[in-house]
């Protein structure tokens, strides 16, 4: 269930204790998997991604804390930041695309992203440079299978794109995301990514930030050291269409 702009007061209530119910859950699963390694849950930043829901749910979260908030489409993202600006003005909110982004949408994305998660070539690294009012902060998208088709930079080029960013006194490279692919098990895919994040970190020691883990693999994520974590479906429920 999502809430809308208009929506009855209990429908709002109704929602806002079961969005604090997944919290709750989500925080929990953190925790544990923390705990499983030996790691503090203060290390692992908890990313809602909010894409498909309204900017109503966006408030309700922060309401409950949460100040992450992940868009996968330009085109629903620039409307529902405005609409959560309105709902709850001045609230703490850090907004983050994570989709996959045509460069003719940089200028679009850099009125209301504060990082841009999915930098995956050098030429979308230079059209948000070129774009970006401010210095951006970003995270290089990484594709541990190599698909071309699912988008993300091949781990052999990592190393070069993250040099590439780095360059851009317009960028602030952050760190790397990557989606663990179907074909390959969540725990092996953090793996390879933990080894190239350890090798890239000699020369950019302070892209600190592993965005990896979302509903279904946040445990394997954070037991190959993941400092933030994509959760939708496990906070917000089943995807529905937006409104802002």
């Amino acid at each position: 269930m999502g809430v809308g702009r208009d929506a009855d007061p209990v429908e709002v209530e109704a929602r806002r204790a079961e969005l604090a119910a997944n919290l709750a859950d989500v925080r929990r699963r953190i925790e544990r998997a923390c705990a499983a390694v030996g790691r503090d849950p203060a290390e692992v930043a908890l990313l809602a991604v909010t894409k498909t829901f309204p900017a109503r749910d966006v408030a309700l979260l922060s309401d409950l804390g949460l100040t992450g908030f992940a868009e996968n489409r330009d085109q629903e993202a620039g409307p529902k930041v405005a609409a959560f600006a309105e709902l709850r003005p001045g609230a703490a909110a850090r907004w983050h695309m994570v989709g996959s982004l045509q460069r003719n949408k940089a200028r679009s994305v850099v009125r209301w992203a504060d990082r841009v998660d999915s930098v995956d070539s050098e030429r979308l690294a230079d059209a948000l440079a070129k774009a970006a009012p401010a210095p951006l902060d970003v995270l290089v998208q990484v594709s541990v299978d190599g698909d071309p088709k699912r988008g993300g930079c091949p781990l052999p080029e990592l190393p070069r794109l993250a040099d590439h960013v780095a360059r851009k006194d317009e960028l602030v490279l952050r760190g790397v995301m990557t989606v663990a692919p179907l074909g390959m098990s969540p725990a092996q895919a953090f793996d390879a990514l933990q080894g190239a994040v350890t090798r890239l970190h000699v020369d950019h020691p302070d892209a600190s930030v592993i965005s990896a883990g979302m509903s279904g693999d946040l445990e394997d994520a954070i037991a190959c050291g993941s400092t933030c974590v994509r959760v939708g479906t496990a906070l917000l429920g089943s995807r529905r269409l937006a409104s802002p």
